[in-house]
């Protein structure tokens, strides 16, 4: 016997019943109504099946899992046979025409869930694979497995109640989604920075990721300011890298790498190192650099409709040479290597300096193990974004040098056969990427990929509009961070309770790559697609008219036509992605 759809839900206790139009004449006198049925179990609920030829209006109730649904369904009119179970007791009343039968309930259709309902869901659905949220006897999942009447993280109360017919996510929990936050599994290393990028850094965190994503505890903090990095003799750098190395994920506010005049106006102990250059090096990865394209941001290079990635080896080369001045005496410049096994040196004649000819020298180097890294993860990172890739270096002149960087991403080219691979002479790359237009990853030698990746910042519309990520030969282990620096200038005025309009989007873009990072790794849907919802709200916002000054300057020409009421404030823009972030998001 086909099943109507469902009715209606409810908390009674179990029973069955039928009502049929009575069978007349009555077969004998009146009996003693039946006993119900047991009600414990579904089978001890199966629906009677009635002789007679009225028709008429089944009605079934069942528990499933604790739950209780009623069902209405049409009886059948005629049944062939003797009854299978027993039948209810004849009728005592005079025969009555039949009672049409109840309308079929209205079917409602599924509906369309919102974004914030669907981030939850994915939410719950990463809570329940990693074994955090337990079930009772109903159908809901009820707690946190050792935390209570808590779930997703003990922020989001989890009722055990039935849901209403045509209720949106069938679920309680998910009617109070709007307000969820995303839970994270794994640990992030947040190193905050100076200057006004570390003010912002607290504004991102505060007014667009703590209200949606519940990371707080998940964090392990190493304050990079410069008095804290002087206080520490620049420990707590080493202490942050080795972070980023058992956590896999890290993301960095921008630093101030001091000159004189900072030690001078800090009162340092001494002349600090680069904290990204300490970083990179510790973690031997290669920084990937992309613009962030927004549609009304002009380009300066038009005819780049699609982003140019650069990889940047950030090891050794020129930043970890050794150079000089050589006397005016004049003299022989001379490299020398010494094996280690006691084998013979090897020394080469530089240069031979005249008397009263001056000059200065450089020696650099690099390893094998660090441009096979660089390889590997250029590799990889291409495959990811399906991407072709392309190697520039100079190995007609530096047949040694840079022709060791074109054999050894020949070799390690063979494992991604997948890859679209070319290797071209820098100049003639530097001519191509002007022409064309864009989509693929460039990687470059430490140099050549510093000064590159600012040429591409600038083509694309700002240092503003680029992120930066640190990517690891393990290409799991990664750091993201802003691409520019502390923006002193912005911070005096600031110091000063001037109003500031600093550009915030690339900070945002190294919070969002770092939990998209994270929830790849934890396989939690629900943070990868948060990531990406805060960069298309941040995206959004610009394209919709609401921006910092110097994307102001970009789309009106000139700082004099970029007026007041063209711009708003460093708050004021993070606050209007806040407000899209929160739309998009059905909250």
């Amino acid at each position: 016997m086909a099943i109507g759809p469902i009715a209606r839900r409810g908390g009674r206790r179990l029973s069955s019943t039928a009502q049929a139009a009575p069978a007349w004449p009555p077969a004998g006198p009146a009996q003693a109504p039946a006993p119900p049925p047991p009600s414990d179990t579904l089978a001890q609920t199966l629906p009677l099946l009635l002789s007679g030829n009225g028709g008429g209006v089944l009605t079934r109730r069942f528990r499933v899992s604790g739950r209780v649904a009623t069902v209405l369904a049409p009886a059948p009119k005629t049944c062939i046979g003797r009854p299978l179970l027993p039948s209810l007791p004849p009728p005592l009343s005079p025969p009555r025409p039949p009672a049409p039968a109840p309308p079929r309930p209205r079917l409602v259709p599924f509906p369309r869930f919102p974004p914030a309902t669907l981030l939850a869901m994915q939410a719950l659905r990463a809570a329940i694979a990693g074994g955090r949220v337990g079930f009772s006897s109903g159908l809901l999942p009820v707690g946190v497995r050792g935390g209570g009447a808590a779930a997703l993280a003990g922020r989001v109360a989890m009722s055990a109640s039935p849901p209403a017919v045509g209720g949106a996510p069938g679920l309680r929990a998910l009617a109070t989604a709007a307000s969820a936050r995303i839970p994270v599994d794994g640990q992030i290393v947040d190193m905050n920075g100076d200057e006004m990028t570390r003010l912002i850094w607290q504004l991102i965190r505060e007014k667009l990721v703590f209200p949606h994503v519940a990371v707080e505890d998940k964090l392990r903090e190493f304050d990079l300011g410069l008095p804290n990095r002087d206080a520490t003799d620049d420990q707590v750098t080493l202490d942050a890298a080795a972070a980023i190395l058992e956590c896999s994920v890290g993301v960095k506010c921008a630093t101030i790498t001091p000159d004189a005049g900072r030690v001078k106006e800090f009162g340092l102990k001494k002349m600090y190192r680069s904290p990204n250059g300490q970083i990179r090096g510790f973690l031997n990865g290669t920084v990937f650099r992309e613009p962030i394209i927004c549609g009304n941001i002009p380009r300066i290079i038009p005819g780049w409709k699609a982003p140019i990635i650069v990889g940047r080896h950030a090891y050794a080369d020129q930043y970890a040479c050794q150079d000089m001045l050589t006397p005016p005496s004049g003299g022989k410049l001379t490299m020398r290597f010494e094996p280690a096994d006691g084998g013979a040196a090897v020394e080469r004649t530089v240069f031979e300096f005249g008397a009263d000819q001056p000059g200065i020298a450089l020696c650099m180097y690099n390893t094998d193990d660090s441009i096979r890294g660089f390889a590997r993860s250029s590799f990889l990172y291409a495959q990811s974004r399906g991407m072709p890739l392309y190697l520039a270096t100079k190995n007609t002149i530096l047949k040694v040098y840079d022709g060791r960087f074109a054999d050894i991403f020949a070799e390690v080219g063979q494992e991604f056969p997948d890859v679209q691979y070319e290797m071209r002479l820098i100049d003639d790359m530097v001519a191509q990427m002007v022409k064309n237009d864009g989509g693929y990853v460039l990687a470059l030698k430490n140099y050549d990929g510093d000064v590159q990746s600012d040429i591409v910042a600038q083509g694309y519309g700002s240092l503003g509009l680029m992120t930066s990520v640190l990517l690891h030969p393990d290409g799991k282990t990664f750091c993201s961070e802003a691409a520019h620096g502390t923006v002193t200038r912005h911070w005096r005025k600031h110091q000063a309770g001037e109003a500031t309009s600093t550009n915030s989007i690339a900070s945002i873009f190294a919070w969002s790559r770092a939990l998209s990072h994270r929830g790849k790794l934890d396989g939690n849907d629900a943070l990868v697609n948060f990531g990406t919802a805060l960069e298309k709200a941040t995206i959004g916002t610009v394209e919709g008219g609401i921006m910092t000054k110097d994307l102001a300057i970009c789309v009106h020409g000139s700082a004099s036509a970029a007026t007041e009421d063209t711009y708003v404030t460093t708050e004021g823009f993070i606050d209007a992605v806040a407000t899209k972030l929160a739309r998009n998001l059905g909250k």
